[in-house]
């Protein structure tokens, strides 16, 4: 299966939110407009049938409806309005695609169409539309320099997948001729380490470690010795977990950055911010934060398949406008992504 068609098929919760709730503001729909009567003839014969008149013209049928001897089935639809409009706004803030950009979205639904009366798939068409409008300046990979070793720095909060991400980067990167290495930054979480070495081993990728409790910053420093001494393309740093709102924890990773800007002033090269795609709004704020600490360049978002708050990342590309460079749907190897906005937005929506 193509990574659109796990996308599309994972990302059911969200879309199947926005299917349900589009077919019950459509509802059943509302009787076509009805078509004028035929003048009447001028002369009416009232003395004898006319057998030679015409017969009632069939109902119109489509070329499916033909082959199969039956008519077409209309689908429902109803007439764009305020009230309408109102309840499409609604269900996309409940897909967490957040209050400023539902009404961005809707208000470009709306432009040309009030007074039309439409169906839920061509509901979903234009969301997708406008979806992918907004997702297609943030659709960017992670930038490839030639300084060596790249230092790319991953943070996130607790739980948000920043293990797997690296680890599954590490992979694709080496499997791209890159050589690199991982250092093992979450020095206080022992499943973290090992976690790491098995997709070290699995991706041919020497993993450095420091005892547990360590400073972490140091760790990072010596990393940077070490994949500058051996020629690395890429180092990619892990980091422990930390919520936004920990002032000590984020003091704490302020120091690895200034650490590693001892060695090189312009590292880290790269700061992947990876968010859990089932915190919803929340991870608004995470951006905010982690920006402020780590100057945040790109996003990663993972475990797109287990929420319907999707309509997050919409949210987060209309905001901040940070690169989003790959998206997670699940826990193999080739579940991480770059990201197309345009497959993302048709799977989001449930668009065919």
């Amino acid at each position: 299966m193509s990574f659109f068609g796990k996308l599309k098929d994972r990302l059911f919760k969200t879309s199947s939110r926005l299917d349900e709730g589009l077919s019950e503001i459509v509802g059943e729909g509302e009787p076509a407009p009805a078509a004028p009567e035929p003048a009447a003839d001028p002369v009416p014969n009232l003395v004898t049938p006319a057998l030679d008149s015409p017969a009632p013209a069939a109902p119109r049928t489509g070329f499916l409806g033909r082959l199969f001897g039956r008519e077409e089935v209309e689908v429902p639809r109803r007439t764009l309005d305020d009230a309408m409009l109102e309840e499409i706004e609604d269900l996309l803030v409940a897909s967490d695609m957040g209050v400023e950009t539902a009404l961005r979205v809707t208000a470009n639904l709306a432009e040309g169409r009030m007074g039309r009366r439409l169906s839920v798939p061509e509901i979903k068409e234009i969301l997708a539309g406008e979806v992918a409008r907004i997702m297609e300046g943030v659709a960017r990979p992670m930038p490839l320099y030639p300084k060596r070793p790249q230092v790319v720095l991953v943070v996130g909060v607790n739980g948000s997948g920043k293990t797997t991400t690296i680890g599954k980067l590490a992979s694709q990167f080496r499997a791209a001729g890159k050589t690199v290495v991982i250092a093992a930054g979450d020095t206080f979480r022992a499943a973290a380490v090992e976690q790491l070495q098995v997709w070290g081993q699995r991706a041919g990728v020497p993993v450095l470690t420091a005892a547990q409790g360590s400073d972490p910053a140091s760790l990072a420093f010596d990393a940077m010795e070490r994949a500058g001494r051996d020629g690395a393309d890429l180092l990619l740093i892990d980091t422990a977990g930390r919520l936004q709102n920990r002032q000590d924890l984020m003091e704490e990773l302020a120091k690895i950055v200034r650490v590693i800007r001892k060695k090189d002033p312009s590292a880290p090269h790269n700061t992947l911010l990876v968010i859990d795609a089932t915190t919803g709004q929340n991870a608004l704020s995470q951006v905010e934060i982690f920006q402020k600490i780590a100057d945040v360049s790109g996003l990663v978002m993972t475990k797109l398949d287990g929420t319907a708050k999707g309509g997050v990342l919409v949210a987060l590309a209309d905001r901040f406008g940070l690169p989003i460079h790959a998206i997670g749907v699940g826990e193999q190897i080739d579940d991480l992504a770059p990201f197309d906005p345009q497959e993302f937005a048709r799977a989001l929506t449930g668009a065919a």
